[in-house]
Formats: structure tokens, C-alpha cells, sequence
């Protein structure tokens, strides 16, 4: 197969197998919040966050299980051209999957704030200082054309911190070989409904809630 897409397991949301195990592999499922959806409030109101979880991201899983299937049967008929024609269906739904179960995740109604230990260290050092980090994030983030995400990854070869941009729903990992630390969903059914065209004040709110012990659980499992 020459397209790989990782899922999560609904409780944990870490890595379990590739999408290649296409055989015997259990369907995709939409994973539970981990608080309900007005916790993130007055940052992310209560209908933005019913909307993008139990509709964009269902979507999204409910679209990734049906290019499966297909994949599965162009494989065992041996169709490459339809194997090849399902890699865009597969990269869009697998990576909405991936990139919004690290998203949810990645928000508390508990956040905000600094991060603190081996992260915000390894932030000093590679950013200069917390506040010009996010103020890089912001500003890639904001400066996203049309639908995509900003993210905060790390460089295993380098073992060093980078943010980057990606278009529309691709994966962080998968397109830029950066393990995902932390993930700011800039399409606008993340805030239209709240921030209206105002993608800024949209950015500045959601440090409020960022879950920097998500980010550092993630930074210290990718550096072993």
C-alpha cells in the first residue's frame, strides 16, 4: 500500500495500527469528548463544539470506514487504478480522524496558562521564550489559507520542536514527518459561529484553554 494512515483507540487516543491492517480490522469510531461540550466556555461556545464534534468529525469517520471498504475490495480485485483513485478520500477522512482526536485532547476547560518542566524548556530553547512561540503559532495559524491547521510538532531527527502549517485535513506526520504535539483547527466551522470571519480573536481565545499536560504527555512519549 503505498498510502498509510494511523487510527486511535477510542479511549486512549494513541496510536494502535496502520491502515494497511485493512483484513480484519475493526472499524473507525468516533471517540468520546473528554468533557462536555460547553466546558471549553466563554473560549469555544457550547453549539460550535456540538457541531464539530458529533457532526464534522462523524463525518469524517463515517467517510474514512467507507474508502476502507472500497480500498479493501480494489485490493483483493487487484484494481490499482481504483486503489490509486481512493488515496484522496483516504488522506482527507484519515487525516480529520487523526487530526481531531489530537485536537479534543489537546483543549481542557482546565487549561491555559504555561507549560511547565521538559516542554516548556525544550520551548525556551528552540523558540527563544514562551511568548515568541505563540506568538509564531498565532501568526502561522492565522495566516493559513482558506481551510487547514497549525500545529506545534516534533523533529525526531533534529530533536528539536517545530511548528508548521497544513492545508485542509492533511496529517501533521503523515505530510511532514513532524510527530504532533499540539494541533489549532483553523477551519471555520471551528469558530464561524462564534468569531464569525474573525479568525485572530479566535486564536487568541483558544490559549485559554490549551491542555499543556496533554502536550507534554505527548512531547515525553515521542522523545523515548
Amino acid at each position: 500500500i503505498s498510502f498509510w494512515i494511523f487510527f486511535f483507540s477510542r479511549s486512549s487516543a494513541k496510536l494502535v495500527a496502520p491502515l494497511g491492517c485493512l483484513v480484519s480490522r475493526q472499524k473507525h469510531t468516533l471517540p468520546d469528548l473528554p468533557y462536555d461540550y460547553a466546558a471549553l466556555e466563554p473560549h469555544i461556545n457550547a453549539e460550535i463544539m456540538q457541531l464539530h464534534h458529533s457532526k464534522h468529525h462523524a463525518t469524517y469517520v463515517n467517510n474514512l470506514n467507507v474508502a476502507e471498504e472500497k480500498y479493501k475490495e480494489a485490493l483483493a480485485k487487484g484494481d490499482v487504478t481504483a486503489q490509486v483513485a481512493l488515496q484522496p478520500a483516504l488522506k482527507f477522512n484519515g487525516g480529520g480522524h487523526i487530526n481531531h482526536t489530537i485536537f479534543w485532547t489537546n483543549l481542557s476547560p482546565n487549561g491555559g496558562g504555561e507549560p511547565k518542566g521538559e516542554l516548556m524548556e525544550a520551548i525556551k530553547r528552540d523558540f527563544g521564550s514562551f511568548a515568541n512561540f505563540k506568538e509564531k503559532l498565532t501568526a502561522l495559524s492565522v495566516g493559513v489559507q482558506g481551510s487547514g491547521w497549525g500545529w506545534l510538532g516534533y523533529n525526531k531527527e533534529q530533536g528539536r520542536l517545530q511548528i508548521a502549517a497544513c492545508a485542509n485535513q492533511d496529517p501533521l506526520q503523515g505530510t511532514t514527518g513532524l510527530i504532533p504535539l499540539l494541533g489549532i483547527d483553523v477551519w471555520e466551522h471551528a469558530y464561524y459561529l462564534q468569531y464569525k470571519n474573525v479568525r485572530p480573536d479566535y486564536l487568541k481565545a483558544i490559549w485559554n484553554v490549551i491542555n499543556w499536560e496533554n502536550v507534554s504527555s505527548r512531547y515525553a512519549t515521542c522523545k523515548k
